[in-house]
């Protein structure tokens, strides 16, 4: 606090009924500096603060942002008197499998509690539940590391190195060095159903239907009311974000949310795959359907005996698979030819993805699954010989990494080592900044960089920086503040 000044502090609410808005804005003035605190009502939010020449110009910013936001329809209120409204949780229901022989599982991970978060690439493979539990394993089931995140995790998603968890305090936590940070922090009012990540750009469904469209800066680039609600669908690529609600999917121009266009499915949708030319939508009418991406025409469905709660294919669509409500999983032939259902001996798949021979679930009992999907082992498994599936067990020891949430949770270093890059906070247009000091780079870019963290002034040391294609660049591997 200023010498001599008293802080003056106005906060609001906006609380509407039937799931709209519920968020609050807090502006704080303290001699020459105000502080600006905003977010879902219940939660920490995200501060900014300013600084002016003077007392009176402070007093009249400050005004100024209460006055837009009363005339946005935010009224006083005390702090802590409005409780939180609660995230939804996706409500699903698990029958017995009918299929007639059981899937050829290698290994089974029990998270502990019902998980829809799953991504698997090269190295690894990573599991997220709905405790904030995220772990990640090798391809024979060790377990490697696990991450402690403040709530659910909604969907786990990669965009080339990096991996995002979409959890349900409204935040996307970025999971690819040793210390989790937030790295968007969605908008109070949007209940986040999935979300895509592409070049650094987040595109978020909704439980409204809403498909919101935020930048690296985290800040509200675009917006788009579809015509269905229940969004359980986004992904992305440089042509389109594809949309996928309960009336069907929609695409929309990535730069601006011009409608391309849109396609009723056959059902509302649950699930939802992209390769380069098609996205798949599994829907709740017992299909998957094939869409062309260049024009929403439907190329081929695929039919299950079961609402479809997730959907895959293996490189370039050669083979599709399904999983339903009734705890199988199917594999189809590009035109839509089922080969194969089998049970999968353990609840339904909510998230599924292949990988070289392996279809790897997120079941309903918040286990992962490692299915042999090759072409031997399902015959054996069709004539009744599968593997002794393994239990893989947790190691008691194994720390759980939490996500830093202040710059003292992180590590400092007196000087920079060799070969890493030194970053610098700066403080432009009332808002922090993150630039690049050292020489070889382009100084104008802004660098994706933590919000928790960003001090004025302060220096940071970074492993490594990555151009993307929107003209900024991104933070690879470990994060040090600089003293």
């Amino acid at each position: 606090m200023s010498a001599g000044s008293a802080v003056s502090t106005t906060y609001l609410e906006l609380s509407q009924e039937g799931g709209g808005a519920h968020k609050f804005y807090e502006v704080a003035v303290d001699g020459t500096v105000v502080t600006v605190r905003y977010g879902r009502i219940g939660a920490a939010g995200q501060t900014t603060t300013t600084t002016f020449a003077t007392p009176q110009k402070a007093q009249a910013a400050a005004a100024r942002k209460v006055g837009e936001k009363v005339r946005k329809g935010y009224a006083p209120a005390v702090p802590g008197q409005r409780a939180p409204r609660p995230v939804t949780r996706r409500q699903v229901t698990s029958a017995p499998s009918t299929a007639r022989a059981v899937a050829p599982v290698l290994w089974r991970f029990r998270t502990g509690s019902s998980a829809f978060g799953i991504h698997v690439d090269d190295e690894r493979c990573w599991v997220g539940n709905q405790q904030g539990d995220v772990y990640t394993l090798d391809h024979d089931g060790g377990v490697l590391a696990r991450f402690s995140l403040p709530d659910g995790v909604k969907c786990l998603v990669a965009d080339d190195f990096w991996i995002y968890a979409g959890c349900d305090d409204g935040k996307v936590y970025d999971l690819s060095s040793k210390l989790p940070f937030a790295a968007y922090d969605i908008s109070a009012d949007v209940d986040i159903f999935w979300l895509d990540i592409h070049e650094g750009i987040l595109n978020v469904s909704d439980r409204d239907g809403r498909l919101t469209v935020i930048d690296h800066e985290d800040e509200h680039q675009w917006a788009r009311r579809s015509q269905g609600e229940h969004a359980w669908m986004v992904r992305a690529d440089d042509r389109a974000v594809y949309h996928g609600h309960h009336r069907g999917v929609t695409a929309y121009v990535p730069d601006g949310g011009g409608e391309l266009w849109h396609t009723p499915t056959r059902g509302g949708v649950l699930f939802g795959w992209q390769e380069d030319h098609a996205v798949y939508a599994g829907t709740a009418h017992r299909v998957v359907q094939r869409l062309a991406k260049a024009n929403g025409a439907i190329e081929a469905t695929y039919v299950c005996d079961s609402a479809v709660y997730s959907c895959a294919t293996s490189p370039g669509g050669r083979f599709v698979f399904a999983g339903d409500a009734a705890s199988s999983v199917y594999c189809f032939d590009r035109d839509g030819t089922r080969l194969w259902k089998l049970g999968t001996g353990g609840g339904s798949a909510l998230s599924m993805q292949y990988h070289d021979e392996r279809l790897y679930l997120v079941t309903t009992d918040g286990s992962l699954v490692c299915v042999d999907a090759s072409e031997a082992a399902v015959s054996a498994a069709q004539q009744g010989t599968v593997p002794v599936a393994r239990d893989i067990k947790l190691a008691a020891a194994l720390p759980a990494h939490a996500p830093a949430t202040a710059v003292d949770a992180v590590a400092t270093v007196t000087r920079a080592p060799a070969g890493t890059i030194v970053v610098e906070c700066v403080q432009e247009s009332g808002r922090l900044r993150v630039r690049v000091v050292s020489e070889g780079y382009d100084s104008s870019w802004k660098v994706q960089f933590p919000r928790a963290i960003r001090e004025p002034g302060a220096r940071y040391v970074v492993d490594d920086l990555h151009p993307a294609a929107g003209g900024f660049y991104r933070v690879r591997g470990d994060i040090r503040r600089l003293l």
